[in-house]
């Protein structure tokens, strides 16, 4: 896609990302009405700023609100996956929290591959699964308030994302009765069970797989995806530490010193 239409979006999230501050989604929504023309964005701003190594195994985000829903996708900056216990003092405008589960390829993926498959086989491709804390950020002065197609161009909100300790995957976990236990300082522990939005975590591999292959890519194994909320999106502050905990699977922690 040319980027013509879309570069005034990418100036201005480079901009915000190098300057550490928000700016203003309002004039840049009637550039960005397709999704194709957000994920163009993610492209642009990706590429200025330089976010990914040649053949590393990459990392993304992907999700609904729901099995009839359309997926969205990002892939995430390097510079933002830390390992749990993690501490920052990065001064992000929002500090969301969203306990998810994370997923690992066990195989390289590419479209061909990616084309033909369902929950089941996608399933297959994956070894290894560890609780992620994602940190919900925005680079719009609305934050969650942007437009969605705006939101998508900005990495679908993402700020970083903290795993947890990997062990094996199971295809057949019961994931309608897993429970997952949210504490932020200062305020009583939430529990949230059986509340991925789609129901399970691996449902969302073969829509991610098709959207990341595209245009001749191949994953290779390691690649990693977060799958979405179990406990909507937190709110944190600096100050807080923030530990996420599955039960039977691990736990995840971040300190936000700034």
């Amino acid at each position: 896609m040319p980027l013509s239409s879309v570069q005034p979006a990418i100036d201005a999230l480079v901009q915000a990302w190098c300057d550490h501050r928000t700016t203003d989604a309002a004039p840049f929504a009637p550039a960005i009405a397709s999704a194709a023309q957000a994920y163009a964005v993610q492209q642009g701003v990706a590429e200025r700023l330089a976010w990914f190594t040649p053949g590393a195994p990459p990392y993304w985000k992907t999700g609904g609100p729901s099995r009839q829903a359309v997926q969205t996708h990002a892939r995430l900056p390097e510079r933002g996956i830390w390992h749990s216990p993690a501490s920052t003092d990065w001064p992000f405008a929002m500090r969301g929290i969203e306990a998810e589960i994370a997923l690992r390829l066990a195989v390289p993926v590419d479209a061909a591959l990616a084309a033909g498959l369902d929950r089941d086989s996608a399933s297959q491709l994956v070894d290894a699964m560890t609780v992620a804390i994602e940190v919900v950020d925005s680079r719009w002065t609305q934050g969650g308030q942007a437009p969605d197609l705006l939101k998508l161009a900005d990495l679908q909100s993402h700020g970083a994302l903290v795993l947890g300790d990997w062990l094996p995957f199971d295809a057949e976990h019961d994931w309608a009765t897993q429970r997952c236990r949210v504490e932020i300082s200062g305020a009583p522990a939430q529990t949230f069970a059986g509340t991925h939005s789609l129901g399970d975590p691996a449902w969302v591999l073969a829509a991610w797989l098709r959207h990341a292959t595209q245009g001749g890519q191949v994953l290779p194994a390691g690649s990693v995806v977060t799958t979405g909320t179990w406990c909507g999106v937190l709110q944190a502050k600096a100050g807080d530490t923030v530990v996420a905990t599955f039960d039977g699977i691990g736990s995840a922690r971040i300190a936000f010193s700034a």
